[in-house]
């Protein structure tokens, strides 16, 4: 067994960002994935940019490690074929809105009495039910609602998130439950639903935020994490930034006054626990900005390390791959795409000894993999044909 899922068949039934990047997790982990999608169109985010046409970059960092079967569901003879595929998968994955599975005839409901063994997990924006279950729901919806963007924008002049950090985070937390079902399905052998939301997600993943509000009854902002964790961002004397965490521990505090060369603020009464620099936490972020204007973000930053203090320079993208960790850590991988180059992707973020995670094929384009998925169900050439003919393919 050279990868952790090998041998686990998925059928990719979503689209945009949620669904694909839970499915895209488990490809890295050896699973087949098989992405439907519908003749002529395809994931919307394949036309996101006009060239390459069906092969956008957004699209393509969310689709490797996956074959393209086009096939129309709302037609019978596509319906017939999507069921012969379910009765042999192992997960299905779907973001369409709530009860459009169930009206295509192709539910968990439906397809567990073929295949009792199936996982089948669907991600919506808010939902299976409720009274927003209809609703038309993106990432930004999720981070709104959950109040993720109120701690990321200044409620006073707001902004949209800069990062689809909800959509993410429902793709993660449907590969969390498929992966529990998995492992549940090895000592039961019976398949579950799988359901998640963006807005469930996201509220899991802030839930340490929201326990404070509900034991404080004070509503966090985008500056109380920065109070808290006492998190500071400077502007260097060249005009670079660069953060410091200080986190509990006093010695990081202790560190930061002697780069500076201000011992007094260390003994300074108002400073004297964290309480204190919470309390004055403006005051202090001044002080040290005055200070670090008089020299450069390298002199500072070899400073700051040599005190041990938790430090790093604010990379833009065009700086991230010169960093010496990120070069250390060989985070990019190259993908041939015939007639396209060389696609650059990231590679997965987590590391297994003995089966690792891989990203071994590029994208695929628009129902390449169409005809040979229907060759090993048994299809041949004039039947495929016929089908291409009526646009069930």
């Amino acid at each position: 067994m050279s990868h952790a899922l090998e041998g686990i068949r998925v059928l990719d039934l979503s689209s945009y960002i949620a669904g694909p990047f839970a499915t895209m997790l488990l490809g890295d982990l050896g699973a087949e994935i098989l992405k439907v999608e519908v003749p002529g169109e395809g994931d919307p985010f394949r036309s996101w940019e006009k060239e390459p046409k069906d092969y956008s970059p957004l699209f393509c960092s969310f689709n490797r490690n996956k074959k393209s079967l086009t096939l129309n569901l709302r037609s019978q003879e596509g319906k017939k074929i999507f069921l012969r595929l379910a009765r042999e998968a192992d997960v299905i994955v779907e973001n369409f809105r709530p009860g459009v599975v169930d009206r295509l005839g192709i539910g968990y409901e439906a397809l567990r009495e073929d295949n009792p063994r199936i996982i089948y997990c669907s991600i919506s924006a808010f939902g299976q039910n409720g009274p927003y279950r209809d609703r038309p729901g993106y990432d930004t919806i999720g981070q709104a609602l959950s109040g993720l963007l109120s701690i990321l924008t200044d409620l006073r002049s707001p902004n949209g998130p800069g990062a689809p950090f909800s959509d993410h985070l429902g793709g993660i937390y449907g590969c969390y439950g498929i992966l529990a079902a998995l492992m549940a399905r090895e000592r039961t052998g019976k398949g579950q639903k799988v359901e998640t939301s963006l807005l469930e997600a996201t509220m899991s993943f802030i839930g340490y935020t929201i326990t404070q509000y509900l034991a404080t009854g004070e509503v966090p902002t985008m500056v109380s994490r920065l109070h808290q964790a006492q998190v500071y961002a400077f502007v260097a004397g060249d005009g670079l930034a660069f953060v410091v965490h200080l986190s509990h521990p006093k010695k990081f505090w202790t560190g930061l006054t002697e780069v500076v060369e201000l011992p007094d603020l260390g003994e300074d009464p108002r400073f004297k626990d964290r309480e204190g620099r919470m309390k004055h936490y403006d005051l202090i972020r001044e002080i040290l900005q005055k200070v670090f204007k008089n020299g450069p973000r390298d002199h500072w930053l070899k400073l700051l390390e040599e005190k041990d203090v938790p430090s790093a320079p604010l990379r833009t993208f065009d700086e991230v791959f010169d960093d010496p960790q990120v070069r250390y850590l060989d985070r990019l991988v190259g993908l041939n795409a015939p007639g396209l180059g060389t696609i650059q992707m990231v590679k997965n973020g987590v590391t297994l000894s003995e089966t690792p995670a891989e990203i071994s094929t590029r994208p695929p384009r628009l129902g390449e993999n169409t005809e040979e998925t229907l060759h090993r169900l048994g299809y041949g050439p004039k039947e495929i044909s016929d089908l291409r003919e009526k646009g069930v393919i």
